[in-house]
C-alpha cells in the first residue's frame, strides 16, 4: 500500500528535524504508540497498540532512520509483528522551509499480512489516512509546545 502526503507545519524546520528526532517527543504523536526506546543510534524498539475494525492488537518492531540528510530529509525502514500479523515499510520524509513554516511531505510504501490483511486494502488504506491526520493534527499540537535550541 502507498500513502503520500504533505502538510504545512507552523514551526521552523531546524525545531521541526530536532522534534522528529527526538524518539521522546515523536513517540507522543504516534497513534497506539506505548513505548519507543533507542537501542543503538538511529534504531529503536517499538510497542504500539492498534486496531482496524474488530482485529486489534499489540504489535512489537522496530524502526529504524537511516539516509539522514539534515534538516530536511530521511528514510524509515519499520517492521513490526503481533497477532493480527505483520507490518513492514519504507517511509521517505523530507522538510522544506517555508519561511517560518516547514511543509512537511512523506512517501510510504508498506506491506501487511495476516488477519489485519484479511480486512481488505481499501479499509486499511481508509483507516491508515485517518491514524496519519490524527499524527499530523498531534505533531502540531506537541511542536507548539516543544523546546529544542533552535
Amino acid at each position: 500500500m502507498k500513502m503520500q502526503g504533505a502538510h504545512t507545519l507552523e514551526a521552523p524546520i531546524a525545531k521541526v528535524w530536532a522534534f522528529l528526532m527526538d524518539a521522546e517527543a515523536i513517540a507522543k504523536v504516534i497513534p497506539g504508540c506505548e513505548t519507543l526506546q533507542e537501542v543503538e543510534p538511529d534504531t529503536y524498539k517499538a510497542t504500539l497498540k492498534l486496531g482496524i475494525a474488530a482485529i486489534k492488537g499489540t504489535y512489537h518492531g522496530s524502526v529504524h532512520v537511516f539516509d539522514k540528510t539534515p534538516p530536511c530529509h530521511y528514510r524509515m525502514r519499520v517492521d513490526g509483528k503481533g497477532t493480527p500479523g505483520f507490518v513492514q515499510g519504507d517511509v521517505t520524509v523530507d522538510l522544506d522551509a517555508q519561511g517560518s513554516q516547514t511543509v512537511l511531505t512523506y512517501d510510504a510504501d508498506t506491506q501487511v499480512g495476516g488477519l489485519i490483511a484479511n480486512v481488505g486494502q481499501r479499509m486499511i488504506s481508509g483507516v491508515a489516512k485517518i491514524v496519519i491526520a490524527q499524527a499530523l493534527k498531534q505533531l502540531e499540537s506537541e511542536l507548539a509546545q516543544y523546546n529544542c535550541n533552535t
